[in-house]
Formats: structure tokens, sequence, C-alpha cells
């Protein structure tokens, strides 16, 4: 792993997409020559040069592409057919963005035949280089091997999640019991004491020390641990480790002067200037390019409903330092959803969604009001899912440090929404708030763009909707 801006980025996945990045001009280069035969016969007006130019900006379309569609993305496994299906539109998305870009800048542009054949090229390219990259590079003898100080609660928490993901970069190598007092790790996944720490790191190829104890105070082997980090082992406490691995902060094991001592939770002022920027280009282009899409699907709801409801739905949330604002959607339930006055979260197939609602919340267009919301500043485009006044008085009530998601501005998409389902319950809303508290820590454009490229991945999947 490698920290970019403060957000970890995995090596492997990095050195990915450098290489389809490579792959992708090669692609278009092949295309070039194959077309033309040899650079004699190229038309006027293209030189190695220009050519150059466009592989390299072909190849970068391209990647943005597939991460657009989670094709970078850390811990992805599915089936072939879910894979094409990926493949497919990130290259669809890719074919559209370089024909406007041809129609922009004419300096770019090559014939129909060039970017045809260089995308062939980069489709069986792509697919080979995946099936060596399935084959060698997630074997475990790549993975990071860690060793874990602990056998009890905290340990465990390890445990559960290499059973519950088969898609981590690490192996746990062992566990090494200190005297806790309920061990929950297997016997035959410990390794016993019988010789100091430094000697079963060395002899297991370890890369990393993680200390899991449930109770620092008793017992902790210090000298043996500083022994292990003065020799070049990196050790990680359990917090850090957990943030480091599945991206976000885990309430459980959070205290006061993890926030207090640690990076992040700062937004610099280049940072803050920069999002609204970004905020206001991006929504007013969005704006622009869903119009039509936003009127017709005005219409559809006038239609379905006779003219006797409303188009729009709106309703009091709770923003950032928590102020209250009104959130703008598309009616996507009936107007009679909660006639008894109680607040509900929306349940798989809930009744109270009309047929439209299904498809607005489906595609998630019932959310492009919401532009509004971020052109007059109450929303970001990228933040914490905003939550009704209703919900954050009882979670807040409940869940430690609930209320830290609101130092932000709340976000029509969110880092939540990236990597974990529709929350309907409490339990859904203290684990979407540990991916909510990660974000509130590294916050920035570099993870603001990372978001919105993937968003693209959630709409045309459907990822998450009820």
């Amino acid at each position: 792993m490698v920290r970019i801006f403060g957000y970890y980025v995995s090596k492997v996945l990095l050195l990915l997409a450098f290489w389809e990045t490579v792959l992708f001009a090669a692609s278009f280069e092949l295309g070039v020559w194959l077309r033309f035969h040899t650079v004699t016969l190229i038309p006027p007006g293209f030189s190695p040069r220009g050519i150059a130019a466009t592989a390299l900006v072909f190849a970068l379309v391209m990647v943005v592409s597939m991460t657009a569609l989670g094709l970078y993305q850390r811990g992805l496994q599915e089936r072939a057919a879910g894979f094409l299906v990926r493949l497919g539109l990130a290259f669809l998305f890719g074919t559209m963005t370089m024909s406007l870009l041809f129609y922009t800048i004419p300096s770019l542009h090559v014939g129909r035949g060039v970017l045809g054949l260089a995308l062939g090229f980069a489709f069986f390219a792509v697919l080979f280089n995946r099936a060596l990259f399935a084959r060698f590079a997630t074997v475990d003898a790549r993975k990071r091997r860690v060793l874990v100080l602990g056998t009890g609660i905290n340990a465990s928490r390890i445990e559960d999640l290499c059973e519950n993901d088969s898609g981590l970069e690490f192996q746990v190598i062992g566990y090494i019991p200190v005297g806790d007092r309920n061990p929950l790790v297997p016997q035959f996944k410990q390794i016993p004491r019988d010789c100091p720490m430094l000697e079963v790191a060395l002899g297991n190829d370890v890369d990393e020390i993680v200390v899991a104890v449930d109770d620092r105070r008793r017992k902790l082997p210090v000298d043996e641990i500083l022994d292990c980090k003065m020799s070049g082992f990196a050790v990680l406490d359990l917090l850090t480790f957990f943030e480091k691995e599945v991206a976000l902060l885990k309430i459980d094991l959070l205290h006061p002067s993890a926030i207090i001592y640690s990076e992040g939770f700062y937004r610099s002022p280049g940072n803050v200037y920069g999002k609204r920027l970004l905020d206001l280009v991006v929504s007013l282009l969005l704006l622009v390019v869903f119009s039509p899409v936003m009127l017709l699907v005005s219409l559809a709801s006038l239609v379905e409903s006779g003219g006797r409801d409303p188009v729009f739905y709106h309703q009091f949330r709770v923003g950032q330092g928590g102020r209250l604002f009104r959130v703008h959607k598309f009616r996507s339930m009936r107007v009679d959803a909660e006639k008894d006055g109680v607040a509900r979260w929306a349940q798989q197939n809930d009744r109270r969604i009309t047929r439209l609602g299904g498809f607005l919340r489906k595609t998630r267009l019932d959310e492009l009001p919401q532009l509004y919301n971020v052109l007059v500043g109450d929303m970001s485009l990228v933040g914490p899912r905003p939550e009704r006044p209703e919900f954050v008085e009882r979670l807040s009530r409940t869940i430690p440090y609930y209320n830290e998601r609101h130092r932000v501005k709340p976000g029509v998409t969110g880092w939540a929404q990236m990597l974990y389902s529709y929350g309907a319950s409490e339990e859904d809303a203290k684990r979407k708030l540990e991916y909510d508290l990660y974000y509130v820590k590294h916050g920035g454009l570099f993870l603001d763009l990372i978001i919105l490229l993937q968003t693209v991945e959630v709409v045309l999947l459907g990822k998450g909707a009820r």
C-alpha cells in the first residue's frame, strides 16, 4: 500500500493501471500502423508526435473509464460475465469520450478505422492481461504477510475479516498469544511463544506486525515489539490496520486520542475552494446535460399520477454543522407514504415506492434535483449522505461519534455509498458511519475525484438501490 494525499492505494493496482496505460497506448500505435501500414503512408496532417499525443490521451481516457466502472477497485471479485459487462461499459464510455474529444479538439482527430482497430486490440490486450493478473498477482504468495499480536476479541476481528473477504491483499501467517483472557482465535492458527517475536517475524518472512491485544496494560511485550520495529518491521495498531486495509475507521476501536493525535481531519483552504469550484462546474454541467432527462421524468411523473401529485419531493435534512436545509428530489414514493407521521427507512421492495419511483431509484435519477442544493451551497457533490433530523437525533444517542459526520457538507454521493449497501437500520447506519468518518479524515479533491468516477459504476450497474 502507498499513501496518496492521505488515501491508501494498492501498489499492485497502481502497477496494473500503469501497465494497462502502456497497453492502451501501444494498441493505439498498433492501430495506426495497421491502418496505414507504414509511417510514410500516414495521411497529411499526421505526425509521429501528434500520433503519440493522441495515443497518450486515448490511454488516459480508457484508464479513467476503467476506473469509473470499478475495474481498479480493491477486492473486486466477480464472475467472468460481470467483468465483461464492466469492461464493455468502460469501452463504450471511453469511445464516447474520445469521440467528443475529436470533435472539440480537432488536432487529436483520427479516423474511425484507427479508433476501431485501437479499441479492438486494447480489448483483447486487457482480457489477456487480466487473465494473467488473476493467475499470478492475487495468489497468497504475492500478498503481504502479516503477524498478529493477540488472540482475543480484537484479533478475532482480523480473523472475521479474512473469512468474509477473499479479495484482501494480505494473509495472516499466525497469531501470537499474549495472555488474552478470552482467546477466540483457533488454536491451530496460534504461534507458540517459545522464541522471541523477532525470530518469528524473520523466520516467517513477515511484512508487518499488527498489535491487536485486548488490554495493552496487561503483559504487552513492549521490548520485543520495539526490537521488531528497530529491525525494520512495520508495526501497526488495529485501528490503523483497518483504516489501511478496508478504508474505514472502526468505531469500536476509535477513541478521542486516535482522532486528536492522528494525521487527517484537516481541510486546507486550497482543498476547500477547489472542492467548491469542482461542485459548481460539475453540477452546472450535469444540469445542462441532464435537463432533457429531468423534463422527461417530470412529464412521466405527471402522467403516472394523472397530474394530481407533485413531481418534486422536499424534505428537511441535517447539513454541515447540524444546520437544517431542504433537500430536493424527484418524488419516488406515494404521497401518503408516511401518513402516520412516523419516519421510516426505505426497505427492500418497499411497497410505498411507485412504479416510476422504482425506476428512478434504480438509476439514481431521483437525486438529480439535488444538484440545485449543490449550487446554492447546502450540499457538495461528494460527502456523507444527509440524514433526516428524526434519525440523526436517535442515532447520535446510540452511536458514538455520529455527529462528527456533520463536520463536512453532505453529498449527493459519498464514500459509504461506494463501499456499503443501502442502510435501513441502526446497525447499517453504524457501519456506514465508519466509511463516513474515513471520508471526514481523508476527504479532499483526490478522493472526491475517485468517488465521482466510481459513482458512474453505481449508476450504471444499480448498486445498492432501493
